[in-house]
């Protein structure tokens, strides 16, 4: 009779429901994975039977597989929230010692500044040194501090700019006067930063002292040709002082009372400079909190004096002040910073992925969470998203739920009509049983 075939239909559409439901009631859950019922005909096993006239005793759930397509990205402004492009998975650590996975990446701190998830579930990764090398154990908690940034001082000044070289030599009976444009060139000031982080305004004077000079091998000692003679000046919150220089050539410079160049640079004829052109600035008093800036190096050796105009393209090194926390960026290779309100950054941690050989061998347990099995296999060694196998990392965005909406309806529309056949089948079995109890 046909009651096993048509119940095992009915158990099978069934499932198939429940299962297309689940998907349905997902289809807006981030980092959620739609399932599949999967089904297998049975046939009943005889000792000794041959040839091929059995009649199949129904069909059963062989398998609910996971489908761990790519979900579509969406784009969200807390820049902790952090979604896989391609393979991997969020490795957790659950209050009891346990470590889960997770395509969910809906995360934020909590008070001891660790990254969760909504279950509390702390994410790993690994710590990293402010040059981004590692320095802690690989799957750690990530924890992040609140702490600023110290001040950084000026030590190495790298100026490159361009001097004009149709500007017009300044008479040497027109003293230098910082008020007076017309005894000097061309100015740019510089913010830097003394120990302490305290801000030191430096303005820089370039005064044109010699025109540049023709070859003349006839003169006796012969003439070597050389560009422009410029001196170069500096104050420091409008304070000024005489200072060494270091380019090759150049002659040191006397105390004042009057405003003295910190160097001398003479451009080649070619309108370049020398190799390593370095000024060591003086120790002018009165920046920094009243305490001079020491020690600070002035590197001009890829300045230039030609035809146009003055423009001063690089001008780095002067340090940086202290700064609070601002707020932290996830990089794509799960770099994990920290930046702060002087501008500068730093690098704490890194993201790591972990993957599995058969991912339709995790256990889901929940909260868009997996947990490895032994038909998952151990996982693959933590890496970091964009090496090996492991997609890259998106910060401020979330991976959609994978459901497609539109074919889980059509899905549900078929497993209906399939349920209502079967039931059919067993309407007519009892038509049949009827029959024949009905026989006189």
């Amino acid at each position: 009779m046909g009651f096993q075939q048509g119940l095992s239909g009915l158990n099978i559409s069934s499932k198939a429901l429940e299962v297309i439901g689940n998907n349905v009631a997902n289809a807006n859950t981030y980092g959620a994975k739609s399932a599949r019922a999967e089904f297998s005909d049975m046939y009943a096993a005889s000792l000794g039977g041959a040839g091929n006239n059995g009649i199949g005793i129904g069909a059963r759930v062989a398998a609910v597989a996971q489908q761990f397509t790519q979900g579509n990205i969406s784009t969200t402004s807390n820049n902790l929230d952090l979604a896989i492009n391609g393979r991997g998975f969020f490795a957790l650590a659950t209050d009891q010692g346990e470590t889960v996975y997770s395509r969910n990446g809906q995360f934020k701190r909590d008070a001891q500044g660790f990254i969760i998830n909504n279950e509390q579930h702390k994410l790993l990764g690994q710590a990293l040194d402010e040059t981004g090398a590692p320095a802690g154990p690989a799957g750690s908690p990530i924890q992040l501090s609140n702490e600023g940034s110290a001040p950084e001082p000026a030590e190495a000044i790298t100026m490159t700019a361009n001097l004009d070289a149709r500007a017009k030599t300044i008479d040497s009976a027109i003293a230098v006067d910082f008020e007076n444009s017309k005894s000097y060139n061309f100015v740019t000031s510089q913010t830097v930063y003394g120990d302490n982080g305290a801000p030191v305004a430096l303005n820089y004077y370039f005064r044109k002292v010699a025109d540049a000079v023709a070859e003349d091998l006839s003169a006796v000692p012969p003439v070597a040709a050389q560009g422009a003679t410029w001196d170069i000046y500096v104050t420091a919150d409008g304070n000024t002082n005489a200072a060494s220089i270091n380019p090759p050539g150049a002659a040191t410079t006397v105390p004042p009372p009057t405003p003295l160049p910190i160097g001398q640079v003479i451009f080649n004829p070619d309108g370049s400079l020398p190799a390593n052109t370095v000024i060591t600035l003086p120790d002018i008093p009165g920046g920094n909190n009243g305490q001079p800036l020491v020690g600070v190096t002035f590197d001009m050796s890829a300045s230039t004096e030609y035809s146009g105009n003055y423009a001063v393209t690089n001008l780095i090194g002067g340090g940086y002040g202290a700064g609070n926390l601002s707020d932290f960026i996830i990089e794509s290779d799960g770099t994990v910073k920290a930046r702060y309100t002087n501008g500068q950054s730093k690098a704490l941690a890194r993201v790591q992925l972990a993957d599995f050989r058969n991912l339709n061998g995790l256990q889901p347990i929940g909260a868009n969470e997996w947990k490895a099995t032994n038909a998952s296999g151990e996982p693959l060694p933590l890496g970091s998203p964009g090496s090996g196998v492991y997609g890259l990392l998106q910060s401020g965005a979330l991976e959609e739920s994978n459901v497609d909406l539109t074919g889980e309806l059509v899905n549900m529309i078929v497993a209906q009509r399939t349920y209502q056949a079967n039931a059919q089948t067993i309407k007519t079995e009892d038509q049949v049983l009827q029959t024949l109890v009905n026989l006189r």
